[in-house]
């Protein structure tokens, strides 16, 4: 159960990475290299792209922490 806990934790870090350099900051950061954050789309604006990503970060990282508990907890 521990192996398959950690293999998880491993899978979900890398995502929650992904994640959190999609996010456009003040410089549009990484996410303004691949066109995430530039704020044109083909719905007239990023604004529901950027509300999907903040939900799917917050989830992961929820899942990150819960997991990490879990992990952390003696038997």
């Amino acid at each position: 159960m521990e192996t398959i806990l950690s293999v998880l934790q491993v899978i979900i870090s890398i995502v929650l990475i992904f994640l959190v350099l999609m996010h456009s900051g003040k410089d549009s950061g990484l996410s303004g290299a691949f066109g995430v954050g530039s704020g044109t789309g083909p719905l007239g604006g990023g604004s529901m792209v950027e509300r999907n990503l903040n939900r799917w970060t917050v989830f992961f990282a929820i899942l990150f922490t819960l997991n990490t508990i879990v992990l952390l907890k003696k038997p």
